[in-house]
């Protein structure tokens, strides 16, 4: 391919594709937990607090625990039924807090199409979701490597 073929695509290419833009100020950080409202379509039994499924969104695929269920909602028109339920059974839906099991992208809210999610247990999909907040870690805390901490010796 010549150079001004190759540089008419890039132009036609980023004219039509708009990357996102991390600011400096708000970097990607891990998500300590996120809310999110999920609606129970094909489980045996009930689903109470600290129930531990994979979490399938976009493409990842991460193990996350019920850490609370903060509300039961109705499907359809999304109202309050009733406040911190014991559990959530088929045709429920309701308000979940959840916490993932490793470090996790939080920019989720930012593009709407990757906070959808399928919760799958025993081989199939028991509940479907879509993530409403996130709160993110807050990375003073983290770890700091030995190279890091060479890194900041010199």
């Amino acid at each position: 391919m010549s150079d001004s073929m190759s540089r008419m695509l890039l132009s036609r290419i980023s004219s039509v594709v708009t990357l996102p833009q991390t600011p400096k100020d708000d970097p990607a950080k891990g998500a300590a937990n996120f809310t999110s409202q999920v609606i129970i379509m094909n489980h045996p039994g009930q689903i109470g607090n600290g129930y531990a499924p994979v979490l399938d969104c976009h493409t990842s695929h991460i193990a996350v625990k019920f850490s609370e269920i903060l509300t039961k909602i109705d499907r359809r028109s999304g109202k309050e039924l009733e406040k911190e339920p014991k559990f959530l059974k088929n045709g429920d839906a309701g308000m979940v807090k959840m916490t993932p099991t490793k470090p996790w992208w939080s920019r989720l809210l930012e593009y709407p199409p990757l906070g959808r999610f399928a919760v799958r247990d025993m081989r199939q999909t028991v509940a479907v979701g879509v993530i409403k907040s996130v709160d993110k870690k807050d990375p003073t805390g983290a770890k700091v490597t030995k190279a890091a901490v060479k890194k900041g010796a010199k």
